[in-house]
């Protein structure tokens, strides 16, 4: 499988996103992120816990560089890999030896999935229960939260809030903290408390990024998994690395049986829409629904398959992807317009049902080819 180094879009988006790193007017490294990185620092060294989390598609590029002014760290870290959902298991389970050879102490999470989120904080809780053992003599244990932009900390945060809160009967009203899909949405820490008996509480952080990017490989990755901005590459760039992705995969092999009947879409979108008996109501325009995924997982498995170019030359590949635009326009009901526009509305929606897990499970390094660690 060819990787997202070797293709010239990946180039091109990684130039551009080290070039907006540079550029003063963008506004790249503001006030509001110098300052959390003053508090941040300044907090380090008085928690008991740095729960550094990481994106599991990109495990390596999507460390904390600010870590690394702290050697040896004053806390103890567990490298927490968020939205481990959307990364290709067995390569997961590569990443998770890769670091346990290394003694790092690292866990998988999914901060969406109840199940998951507790069954982490029982390991936390049994992580201060250690700490308690070897002399820790406070009755409150903190844990800061660190990681780049977008990588799910609040959105863990509030799950283990939650969560710890259920779990010890507590009473009083939530606190949440803001999650978005767009990086850099959370500006100040927040406290919240996710355990009692003893008391446990974790210190959620902006997303922080150094104040210029220099490799282009990591920020191309940085850009596909919704780390930095969509507007400082496009989304049309972005979906055009992501099909690129995909074409030189194993992935879409996975949709074979979608081609075996012509009525395997429709007898899809009949179940999917039937709850109790009831037809549910089909929106055309809402490409999140099940009978538009299959169509799009169909289309997409039909020009793969009827490709015969070179996949591994960057102008095949590049013929390859506007044909499969112009297909995808028709399954994703996209109005007939000016074809940039098209375009643009088509890649907006493949970026979102990737991101989302819709169109597969995409580990965009492998720990076993890289030594930076």
């Amino acid at each position: 499988m060819a990787t997202a180094k070797s293709w010239k879009i990946a180039r091109e988006i990684g130039d551009a996103v080290i070039k907006a790193s540079r550029n003063p007017n963008r506004r790249w490294y503001g006030p509001h992120m110098a300052a959390a990185v003053r508090a941040i620092s300044e907090r380090i060294p008085l928690v008991d816990f740095i729960l550094e989390i990481r994106d599991a598609r990109i495990p390596l590029s999507s460390d904390y560089e600010l870590l690394r002014k702290f050697s040896p760290f004053p806390s103890k870290r567990i490298i927490v890999l968020n939205k481990m959902e959307l990364a290709d298991p067995l390569e997961l389970k590569k990443c998770m030896d890769y670091f346990e050879e290394r003694n790092y102490l690292s866990y998988a999470v999914n901060s969406h999935n109840k199940e998951c989120v507790k069954q982490f904080l029982n390991f936390l809780q049994s992580q201060v229960r250690e700490l308690h053992k070897a002399g820790h003599s406070g009755h409150t244990t903190t844990m800061m939260l660190l990681g780049i932009p977008n990588v799910g900390k609040s959105a863990l945060s509030n799950s283990l809030h939650q969560i710890g809160r259920i779990s010890a009967a507590e009473k009083g009203k939530l606190k949440h903290t803001t999650v978005s899909s767009q990086p850099g949405d959370t500006k100040d820490i927040m406290s919240l408390k996710i355990g009692s008996h003893p008391n446990i509480y974790v210190l959620d952080t902006p997303g922080i990024f150094p104040p210029t990017l220099n490799d282009a490989e990591i920020c191309s990755k940085l850009a596909l998994t919704g780390a930095i901005p969509d507007d400082i590459v496009g989304e049309i760039k972005l979906a055009r690395l992501f099909l690129t992705i995909l074409n030189s995969s194993y992935e879409y092999k996975k949709w074979a049986k979608l081609c075996k009947s012509q009525d395997l879409t429709e007898s899809l979108s009949d179940e999917s829409s039937k709850s109790d008996g009831k037809r549910k109501r089909q929106y055309p325009t809402d490409h999140t629904q099940d009978f538009i995924v299959y169509d799009v997982r169909r289309v997409l498995y039909e020009t793969i398959s009827a490709f015969d170019g070179n996949l591994e030359d960057d102008i095949s590949m590049g013929n390859l992807i506007e044909t499969q635009f112009a297909a995808l326009r028709t399954v994703l009901r996209v109005p007939e317009e000016a074809s940039e526009f098209a375009d643009l509305r088509v890649a907006s929606k493949i970026l979102n049902l990737y991101r989302t897990g819709r169109l597969g499970h995409y580990t965009l390094e492998h720990v076993s080819a890289i030594a930076k660690y």
